[in-house]
């Protein structure tokens, strides 16, 4: 085992240290080049990839860095104590990527990706790489927990299989929330949407309870059509921003600095998202010409699973997330006083949100859960937010311990470390039982067994949802049949639907 990982960190680690952008760039040139695409288109969609990253990047930063430094003053200006420091993703990115194994998991999860394309499981090429340290993270934990390497890689495995399947069944719904055609091969394997199958869950029973709640959405580009300036995105973030900064007593010429930094961000973001399409244009044709011609794939497209940002063009992420965001500090207050056994303070959050109170790692799969309800979002967010704060507060031992043992413990902090709204939360708690459970505890080993039958449960269901979903983007020619995206489905079954509507609609 030793050998295999250093295998991998002699491959993969001159690449990584070049950072996201020129990584991705020579990843996208070089799967573009291997599609046959010419080496200057190749490489103009890989620059353009660096560049889409490099500018989401900056952004994020602007955006997150602006409503915590607002959110630091409400803190501060109520007294309010909690031992664990929200210190945001990247810290923890890089002390995820400062260990061995990150490189180890990286192949195997290569392997995975290539055997499923193989076996006509997924249609999807997972080109985000750097964004596998959300996947290595949970294998770290699992490891530090308890589990050896050879569980942890099972683990690791497990998850990813799933995550790529849901790239596949993601695919027509980022189609149609992007007004993109069905030659488009964006999608993404981000483990944010790792919580969709929850997010689904609660949706379905707002459907059952709550359906009146629709009443009252908005749709931020219906609303733009309807009342011009007052519905577009820069309109929004300056609502957002005035909000937010009120919420924590800003100075009049705080909250103005507050809300034009909302309203440009929120611009940026959809021109931003557009580059990302242009980036991957020249694979996308290769990737058509390849399938067109190969006897090997027999008629399949293969889709690209780029990084999450290209949706961040959607104003409802952003709208659902800063109304989240002082929620999740009324939620982090109430929860700091249940208690919860396991955790390292003793309580379920010891976080007081800061990094990442832009709730980025999970407004992306409430979007495409309720393609772009906002009211829905932020009441399914809200039930959400709290598996989060218990999950970043389950791993600070083990973040802290990490980020020292790398060299990479933050400058003038105390105290624990981790992070509000790290992405795959659920799994995170599969990495604590299964890590505790290869101990030999035997409550432990029975609370995984049970954590991973209903995990694999509400994947499956999920899977049924979505199936039916692609369906009717079937049914009006957005999305092609496939066993990927829907299931069984027919093309006799399609044209029979497709009749029995028409027939309806002219009865």
């Amino acid at each position: 085992m030793d050998a295999v990982i250093g295998f991998a960190n002699a491959v993969f680690q001159p690449l990584i240290d070049l950072g996201a952008a020129p990584m991705m760039t020579i990843v996208l040139t070089v799967i573009a080049l291997l599609f046959k695409v010419k080496f200057t288109k190749a490489l103009e969609g890989g620059l353009k990839l660096g560049i889409a990253i490099t500018g989401i990047g900056a952004i994020i930063n602007i955006l997150t860095t602006a409503f915590s430094s607002a959110m630091t003053t409400f803190v501060e200006s109520t007294g309010l104590q909690l031992t664990v420091t929200d210190v945001g993703w990247a810290p923890l990115a890089t002390i995820t990527w400062g260990s061995p194994y990150t490189l180890y998991f990286l192949m195997v999860l290569v392997i995975v990706n290539i055997v499923m394309i193989v076996l006509a499981k997924t249609n999807t090429i997972d080109v985000d790489i750097f964004d596998v340290w959300h996947l290595a993270f949970v294998g770290l934990a699992c490891i530090y927990f308890g589990a050896n390497i050879v569980v942890a890689t099972l683990l690791v495995v497990f998850v990813g299989v799933m995550k790529i399947m849901n790239s596949d069944l993601m695919k027509p719904t980022f189609n149609d929330l992007l007004g993109a055609p069905e030659e488009n091969p964006m999608t993404t394997t981000h483990m944010n949407y790792m919580m969709n199958p929850l997010a689904m869950l609660l949706n379905k029973i707002i459907d059952k309870v709550l359906p009146f709640l629709d009443k009252y959405d908005f749709d931020a580009a219906k609303l733009n059509n309807m009342i011009g300036f007052w519905g577009s995105k820069f309109a929004i973030g300056i609502y957002l921003g005035v909000f937010v900064g009120l919420l924590s007593h800003q100075t009049p010429q705080q909250i103005c600095t507050l809300a034009f930094t909302a309203a440009t961000c929120l611009e940026l973001f959809s021109m931003i998202g557009s580059w990302f399409i242009a980036a991957v244009e020249p694979l996308s044709q290769g990737i058509s010409d390849f399938a067109n011609n190969s006897k090997w794939l027999q008629g399949r497209t293969l889709n690209v699973g780029l990084d999450w940002p290209f949706i961040a063009g959607r104003a409802e992420i952003w709208a659902a997330a800063n109304i989240l965001a002082p929620i999740m500090l009324g939620e982090a207050l109430l929860l700091a006083n249940v208690p919860c056994p396991f955790s390292p303070t003793g309580t379920w959050n010891g976080l007081l949100p800061l990094g990442g109170i832009i709730a980025m790692g999970l407004t992306p799969a409430l979007l495409i859960v309720t393609r772009g309800r906002v009211i829905r979002m932020v009441v399914i967010g809200a039930v959400l937010l709290p598996v989060f704060l218990g999950a970043g507060t389950l791993v600070a031992d083990f973040v802290t311990f990490t980020a020292k043992s790398v060299g990479a413990f933050p400058d003038g902090v105390t105290g624990l470390i981790s992070q509000t709204t790290m992405e795959g939360p659920v799994e995170k708690f599969l990495a604590f039982f299964v890590g505790k459970a290869t101990t030999g505890d035997v409550a432990m080993i029975i609370a995984t067994v049970v954590a991973i039958a209903v995990y694999v449960a509400l994947f499956a269901w999920y899977r049924k949802q979505m199936i039916a979903r692609n369906i009717e983007y079937a049914k009006q020619d957005k999305c092609t049949l496939s066993p990927l995206t829907t299931g069984k489905f027919t093309e006799e079954d399609l044209k029979a639907a497709k009749e029995a509507g028409a027939a309806k609609a002219n009865a």
